[in-house]
């Protein structure tokens, strides 16, 4: 990964900061502000950036309530309203892609989160964008020009997501029709009406629903030719999926997991295998800060 982007994407993710903490955090190092996947603000406590799974402060001087509202404000562009619906799952997206997810203390209205009585914590994650990383893997997932449904694996923090964003804007480029169900916001990064991250001109991005209502909802809607979802979790997700198969339509997805033993051992991934929907796992070696990237076809024979 380019050094100089990383840093660029960096220096634009602090521009989310109060003035303080963004003059503070500027003193890292070139190698800290490259390798920093989040900034993590708690009050009363010194602010801290995650590198390497580890978190590292970067200043002694305690976060406040203010720096969080300030945060929010830089963020939402002082339209809070404008993200209610997102901040009720967690999370905002602010503009150039960065995801904000928050703790602090809810109010619950009809049975379900309404929205923050207050902020208490935040952590501004530093998504970063690399096109062309999927290029030697688009053309083999395709057999007989027929996508061939692909699921991409690892243990967090690999780059399954970076990888699944590419892969779509490649495959959705040469005009085949995807659907993006963009629950965490953190593919297509949707700001004001807009992508933030480039994913292809043939993508319907659909973001903030839950996986197994949206796949059915673009399924129904957008006549699309893939589908394409971050992190299968939850069995919900895995019995639209299959319904959606049935209707022929391809899926490009991601789970946590190191190898197919690991899939097998859980009853969701189970199901999914089970049900052979996939047909290629691509498997993410990351060795430093080198990825390596492995295609395995798989069937009804690892079920």
């Amino acid at each position: 990964m380019d050094r100089d982007y990383m840093v660029a994407r960096f220096d634009r993710a602090i521009k989310l900061l109060p003035y303080g903490l963004r003059e503070k955090i500027r003193k890292l190092d070139k190698e800290s502000r490259a390798s920093t996947e989040e900034i993590r603000l708690r009050t009363g406590k010194a602010p801290t950036v995650l590198i390497g799974g580890r978190e590292r402060e970067f200043s002694d001087v305690p976060v406040t309530r203010a720096d969080l509202d300030m945060l929010m404000d830089i963020a939402t562009q002082v339209s809070g309203h404008a993200v209610q619906s997102s901040m009720i799952n967690g999370y905002i997206t602010s503009t150039g892609g960065f995801r904000i997810g928050i703790g602090g203390s809810v109010y619950m209205k009809d049975g379900a989160v309404g929205g923050y009585r207050n902020i208490t914590s935040a952590a501004v994650r530093i998504s970063r964008e690399l096109l062309g990383i999927g290029s030697g893997l688009a053309g083999q997932l395709f057999e007989n020009g027929i996508f061939r449904s692909t699921l991409i694996v690892s243990p967090p923090g690999c780059g399954k997501t970076t990888l699944l964003r590419d892969l779509i804007r490649i495959i959705s480029d040469r005009g085949v029709r995807v659907s993006l169900v963009d629950e965490r916001g953190e593919i297509a990064a949707v700001f004001d009406g807009k992508p933030q991250f480039d994913v292809g001109t043939h993508t319907d991005v659909l973001e903030g629903c839950p996986k197994a209502q949206g796949i059915t909802m673009m399924t129904r809607a957008m006549n699309p030719q893939i589908i394409a979802v971050d992190e299968i979790t939850d069995i919900k997700d895995v019995e639209a999926m299959i319904n959606a198969s049935n209707c022929g339509i391809g899926f490009l997805a991601t789970a946590h997991a190191e190898r197919l033993g690991d899939l097998k051992s859980r009853p969701v991934y189970r199901s999914l295998l089970h049900a052979d929907i996939f047909k290629n796992i691509i498997y993410i070696n990351k060795s430093e800060d080198r990825r390596t990237y492995k295609i395995e076809r798989t069937g009804a024979e690892n079920d």
